[in-house]
């Protein structure tokens, strides 16, 4: 076994990556994780590990230190999981556990069982009942002796910047607070830029024959009968062994989650989604119900909340979720769209998450993205 920082020298060494000065001090913590573990057992740690919050801007390397620190750990001692999936599978799990009076008590020692170290890429809570249900889940971890490394895109203490009744929330950011050295990597270089070598991903509408596109892909027999995808059906332009084609109003504008695109994204190499429109709109406010999220809380404070929302919010976040499930499992996604990428979408409420989107599009043009899949 060999130490986060022995490793970024190796890949330095052999020009896998390029030196940051602002990562260095994530370095030193990671490594002090690292060796932490490796010195001690469950039984023996009288003092609780402290964990690593990475946070900064898109690129500057949060995921890449993140992975780099859990390919050293010995196998069966991490679990490392983008922070949707680990919320699908708490949900998964209580489902399971309805009736039993501490739920996330039973769930952290199942968790703990399976790891010391739970990595989590992609921190973000935007969901109220979300943010208290890791508030208990979080204490009873680390209760257990988890030891928790995550990234995100902000501070933890805005990680609950979109809930109402704020002071809910102190909590929670005080319990990371006190259990994860938060560092922030602000250099200047967006990382996924780096790469040299590219093919185009994203064309502007009638500037690319999509059909000759495909077909150039394509290996096998061609079809177009809808796909069976998560128990339901879904209409394609048309399919092979290696590619998919869809309408994007087929693949972002119908009741579709992230396990859909995650089940696409195991199946096909490339996916091209085509008839993409701009997805700028002007967000306005709508009334939600009164008290139903805050009485199930038990604050027994109600009130009218103000919701902003922009019409096509809803097809951009499931946009989101599919161009992170296919980066994640190193699909090329080929994109057909009535705009320029940097204009597809400038207004709505989704603009902090659509600066991931936007580097991760332009991070599959390189060479480099688009020979993961056959490493």
């Amino acid at each position: 076994m060999t130490s986060p920082l022995k490793v970024y020298k190796t890949q330095l060494e052999r020009n896998h990556a390029i030196y940051d000065e602002s990562q260095q001090v994530a370095l030193a913590s990671l490594s002090r994780v690292y060796s932490a573990l490796m010195s001690s057992t469950p039984e023996s740690n009288s003092t609780p590990i402290k964990g690593v919050y990475l946070w900064g801007d898109v690129g500057r390397g949060k995921t890449f230190l993140m992975d780099l620190f859990f390919s050293c750990l010995p196998p069966s001692i991490g679990l490392r999981l983008h922070f949707h999936h680990f919320m699908a599978r708490l949900h998964r799990e209580l489902n399971v556990s309805f009736g039993q009076a501490n739920p996330l008590k039973s769930i952290a020692k199942r968790l703990a069982s399976e790891c010391r170290v739970l990595c989590f890429d992609e921190f973000f809570v935007s969901d109220i009942g979300d943010a208290m249900l890791l508030n208990g889940l979080m204490e009873a971890l680390f209760e257990e002796g988890v030891v928790l490394v995550a990234t995100s895109n902000i501070a933890i203490k805005n990680l609950f910047q979109n809930q109402l009744e704020k002071q809910r929330f102190e909590a929670p950011i005080a319990l990371l607070q006190n259990h994860l050295d938060s560092i922030h990597l602000n250099g200047q270089a967006d990382h996924r830029l780096r790469h040299k070598g590219s093919t185009e991903v994203y064309f502007e509408q009638n500037t690319r024959d999509m059909t000759t596109l495909f077909e150039s892909i394509a290996v096998g027999d061609i079809s177009s009968l809808p796909l069976q995808i998560c128990g339901r059906k879904i209409n394609v332009r048309s399919v092979a062994a290696n590619i998919a084609w869809f309408d994007f109003f087929a693949l972002c504008d119908g009741p579709r989650s992230a396990l859909d695109y995650i089940e696409l994204a195991k199946r096909y190499a490339t996916i091209m989604v085509t008839g993409i429109p701009d997805l700028s709109s002007e967000p306005f406010e709508h009334i939600k119900a009164r008290g139903t999220e805050d009485g199930a809380i038990g604050s027994g404070r109600t009130g009218e909340r103000a919701v902003s929302l922009g019409v096509k919010d809803d097809a951009v976040r499931r946009f989101i979720s599919l161009v992170d499930e296919c980066y994640d499992h190193q699909v090329v996604l080929l994109l057909s769209a009535a705009v320029p990428l940097d204009s597809l979408y400038l207004n709505g409420t989704l603009l902090f998450e659509f600066r991931r989107t936007f580097s991760r599009l332009i991070e599959m043009k390189s060479l480099y993205y688009q020979q993961l899949r056959t490493k």
